[in-house]
């Protein structure tokens, strides 16, 4: 009964926890309504915990043959090492410098708003200003068209941030028509011209395998990841969000 106690307790402070948690992203207007699932996975924690007292679990357990314990208890032991191998592998981009002197930068776009580039777009921006000051020769893309929920296109948002830090205008070359990761690629190299060209991919840390991965899917063999920071407060959301788009473009052959 104590063990039960205390997996209740667990449930339901852990269901209460990932709902707070789930506000907090929407107060900040995220962009996407993925933050949802921090609601459902809390309800279903705090449901899971209300099952638990009334001992339906347990119950409905027993009453299954060995066969069906035997298949859930691999199916989770595969879910569990599958989620958690797509994590290792996103936190592998966390370190990505890149390399100096490249031919061109791409900065990934990311939701912009009235005040400006969002904070994970702003890390972003600062990276390649960084790297742009310490490169003089290296052309910048920045690529981002313009979401239904966004007051200009990214790519244009991005541009007057870098000129406003000191960034010459003649250095950067606006892509705004791509709505997705993919098309950041795709139409980046289309202004690019040349698959065999020295290339950074600058994007936030979660993001940089997918990037990375997404441009050498299409041809762009010397392409390499230079890591952004991002904040510590949205980076679960965000790694959560990316672990099911990596999937999904696995799936789709765009890995």
């Amino acid at each position: 009964m104590k063990k039960n106690k205390a997996i209740q307790t667990i449930l339901f402070i852990t269901g209460i926890l990932f709902i707070a948690y789930s506000m907090i992203i929407w107060r900040v207007r995220s962009g996407t309504g993925f933050f949802l699932i921090w609601d459902i996975m809390g309800a279903m924690m705090i449901m899971t915990g209300i099952m638990i007292h009334r001992g339906l679990p347990a119950n409905i357990w027993k009453r299954l043959s060995p066969a069906i314990h035997k298949t859930v208890m691999i199916i989770t032991a595969i879910i569990l090492t599958m989620f958690l191998t797509i994590q290792a592998i996103i936190i592998s981009g966390f370190f990505c410098t890149g390399r100096q002197k490249l031919d061109y930068v791409i900065v990934l776009g990311a939701q912009v708003k009235q005040t400006g580039p969002s904070i994970i777009l702003q890390y972003r921006l600062d990276k390649a200003c960084e790297y742009l000051k310490e490169n003089p020769d290296t052309i910048c893309i920045v690529s981002g068209g313009q979401g239904s929920n966004e007051p200009a296109p990214e790519a244009t948002v991005m541009k007057n941030y870098l000129v406003g830090k000191g960034i010459d205008s003649k250095r950067i070359i606006p892509e705004d028509s791509s709505t997705s990761t993919s098309e950041n690629i795709k139409y980046s190299i289309e202004l690019i011209g040349d698959k065999n060209a020295d290339i950074g991919i600058i994007t936030s840390n979660f993001h940089v395998f997918r990037g990375t991965s997404l441009a050498r899917k299409q041809g762009l063999r010397n392409a390499c990841g230079i890591s952004a920071s991002s904040h510590p407060l949205y980076l679960p959301n965000n790694m959560l969000r990316e672990t099911f788009a990596i999937i999904k473009d696995k799936l789709l052959g765009n890995i």
